[in-house]
């Protein structure tokens, strides 16, 4: 069996930031609360418990150092944490922190927003907070023409698409190609991450090559289904591991060439340990 393991699988920059930051935060503070999961990966966050991490759903329920997740949060979890006299330690991946900051800018710059990702996504529940009143979160070309109406409401001159992050980079164009037919001077900002480019990029690669493709990551980590469904687009066979426990192992014996690649959010050691067992086994 010959496999092919993604050279950019795993972490990425931000998740691997917030995940070192919060370890090192441990050895000051036998615990520590954390804003929602820090990253969308059950074995990152349950190893984080472990070692001392509170996860909470609400800055209410904080009674100490608490972190912001890779994601980012909404504008208000600030000024409440303020008001609580809760300290902060804010690892938002920076690629967020910059959309972010662009969103502030273009809202003073009375531009109306759109913002493409998905609506339940906690980085576009943070993101569209910095938007002000005049934005829409559009995430399939279905929410389009809706959303246009908004717009023209509005009354403003101008507008500008943001991105998710980690949104796919063919939903992304498909729906500014429909957007521009109702707005033709619209200012296009296409802020997915280059990480996510890349490794969507070379999923569609490796998926081309091989009879079998594992992608290895949490079941509700945006990223990591994007890259599932790019493989599916491009082999016929794919298995979605979030474990070592979803291998289909007898199923996978029968291929030669299996593909492999992981999400941003997913452990080193996660990659490993799967591609170690196929080894042996297959």
């Amino acid at each position: 069996m010959n496999i092919i393991v993604g050279e950019n699988a795993g972490f990425c920059f931000g998740v691997r930031n917030a995940v070192n930051n919060t370890i090192d935060e441990l050895k000051n503070n036998k615990k520590i609360y954390c804003l929602g999961e820090l990253v969308h990966n059950k074995q990152v966050t349950d190893e984080l418990k472990t070692k001392g991490v509170i996860f909470i759903n609400r800055i209410e329920e904080a009674k100490g150092k608490t972190i912001i997740r890779a994601h980012g949060v909404p504008l208000n979890v600030y000024e409440k944490a303020k008001k609580m006299e809760i300290e902060l330690k804010d690892l938002t991946c920076p690629k967020v922190l910059a959309i972010h900051k662009l969103a502030i800018k273009y809202k003073n710059e009375d531009y109306y927003i759109f913002l493409v990702g998905q609506k339940e996504h906690p980085e576009v529940i943070g993101t569209i907070s910095f938007c002000g009143d005049n934005c829409s979160i559009i995430e399939n070309t279905e929410d389009i023409e809706k959303e246009i109406e908004k717009y023209k409401k509005s009354n403003l001159k101008r507008a500008v698409i943001l991105a998710q992050t980690t949104i796919s980079s063919i939903v992304f164009n498909n729906i500014v190609d429909k957007i521009k037919e109702y707005i033709e001077n619209i200012e296009i900002k296409n802020t997915i991450c280059t990480a996510t480019k890349i490794r969507q990029k070379e999923t569609e690669n490796i998926a081309k090559q091989v009879d079998c493709m594992v992608i290895i990551g949490g079941k509700h980590s945006s990223n990591t289904t994007k890259l599932y469904d790019i493989a599916k687009k491009n082999c016929k066979n794919v298995i979605f591991a979030e474990n070592k426990n979803d291998l289909e192992i007898e199923k996978i014996r029968q291929w030669e060439d299996i593909g492999i690649m992981a999400g941003a959010s997913t452990p080193e050691k996660s990659i490993k340990e799967i591609v170690d067992i196929l080894r042996k086994k297959c």
